[in-house]
């Protein structure tokens, strides 16, 4: 399955926060929309990082527990590994797998049209299998 059909049943909300931002702001917004990560975009709106969970976690060991007043752009992830529409479930699992990540943004070309985390694609992959198990049934029961 192409990452466009995952995109087509999923919220198309894509939350994003501003590089300039404080981790306190990102922390209340992932608690809020129930999410583990965000875009981050510079002034511009250009999308410069992506801030997750872990980063916050781990800007623990250099800025100790407070956080709060933190700039997203000191703890943000910024080399930003994404995929396109055309790629398959598979294809962008193997990206998070290799890469040790949980969400890829979905650019088509120079356009930011989606944002999968590694949750959707798990529950797509359950979806199918569930479809072959049952098409086999139905199969072995004719």
């Amino acid at each position: 399955m192409k990452l466009a059909e995952v995109l087509r049943g999923k919220d198309q909300n894509i939350f994003k926060i501003e590089s300039g931002d404080c981790i306190a702001d990102a922390a209340t917004a992932l608690t809020e929309k129930k999410i583990g990560a965000l875009l981050v975009e510079d002034e511009d709106g250009a999308i410069v990082g992506i801030l997750s969970e872990r980063d916050i976690v781990g800007g623990m060991g250099p800025h100790g527990a407070d956080l709060h007043d933190v700039a997203v752009a000191e703890l943000m992830t910024r080399d930003i590994i994404h995929c396109s529409p055309s790629d398959t479930v598979n294809e962008a699992m193997a990206m998070m797998t290799d890469r040790r990540i949980r969400h890829l943004p979905v650019f088509d070309g120079d356009e930011l049209v989606g944002f999968i985390s590694i949750g959707d694609l798990v529950k797509c992959r359950i979806n199918e299998v569930q479809a072959e198990a049952d098409a086999m049934r139905a199969y072995i029961a004719s």
